[in-house]
């Protein structure tokens, strides 16, 4: 049988579709990945809000993982919503448990409708013994300002945060996503060594909920395949570009993007 790429997704669950490990599975499947899950929290949810988080038990998450990586394994994984310190400590464990080197990590912390995803003490947890073991770390500018603790408003000022990332937290690579930014929307990724701009055009839609979800998983995705860092990263910024521009126009608030757009493209 031929080699079937498999990724993991440890995240949150979006009832809306649009975001966490629904948004993670359409896109593994519509890049070819196998995709499996480790929920770690339910969250009650549509295009106009967040209105319940119900959190797995610690124990449920643990065994959820072990399932997943002593049976069908996972060539990469991501992680997403890790809402409490706990479980972002046995996350962390779990992945040094079955050596996982192929993490990336998408710091989830705010959702569009403006509801936190992530508990206050959680963000120094995440950021000393998460971002160590990640392979990829794929902040939005809010995000990477949580993390860095420093404004960001320029160009220069997010290959700053993301050779910080990198360079004082212990990641392997960062890319900091510049959608928030003004003008057409630049990525920067940080390997540890050399800096990469990912060019892009901006479509004005409200229909972005998930962006982040279905850019990391892309990454993980390509990396799961075997894909060097640069390739997944360019995978992830090509499906994410079409997932926007190609709006379904579903829900009254902010829509999800269209996860067939990718594979759909001229």
């Amino acid at each position: 049988m031929s080699f079937i790429p498999k990724a993991l997704t440890i995240a949150g669950s979006d009832s809306g579709g649009g975001a966490g490990i629904q948004a993670d599975l359409k896109t593994f499947q519509m890049l070819d990945v196998f995709g499996t899950t480790a929920i770690t929290a339910i969250t009650v949810q549509n295009t106009l809000g967040v209105t319940g988080i119900y959190d797995v038990p610690l124990e449920g998450i643990a065994g959820q993982i072990d399932a997943v990586m002593t049976d069908i394994g996972a060539d990469a994984v991501k992680t997403g919503m890790l809402s409490q310190p706990a479980v972002i400590e046995l996350v962390a464990a779990k992945v040094k448990e079955h050596g996982i080197t192929r993490l990336v990590v998408d710091p989830v912390m705010i959702a569009k409708g403006g509801a936190s995803l992530l508990a206050e003490e959680a963000k120094t947890v995440l950021r000393r013994v998460l971002l160590p073991v990640a392979a990829l770390v794929t902040p939005n500018v809010p995000e990477a300002e949580v993390l860095t603790g420093r404004e960001i408003s320029s160009l220069e000022e997010m290959k700053i945060a993301a050779r910080q990332i990198v360079e004082e937290y212990g990641a392997c690579a960062a890319v900091v996503k510049g959608g928030h930014m003004e003008g057409p929307p630049v990525d920067v990724l940080y390997d540890g060594t050399d800096f990469l701009l990912l060019e892009g055009v901006r479509y004005e839609t409200r229909h972005t909920h998930g962006t982040g979800c279905t850019f990391s998983a892309a990454a993980a995705a390509g990396l799961a395949k075997g894909e060097s860092l640069e390739q997944a990263v360019k995978t992830a910024k090509a499906f994410i570009t079409c997932a926007i521009r190609d709006e379904l126009g579903i829900g009254q608030g902010h829509g999800p993007t269209n996860h067939w757009a990718y594979s759909r493209r001229g």
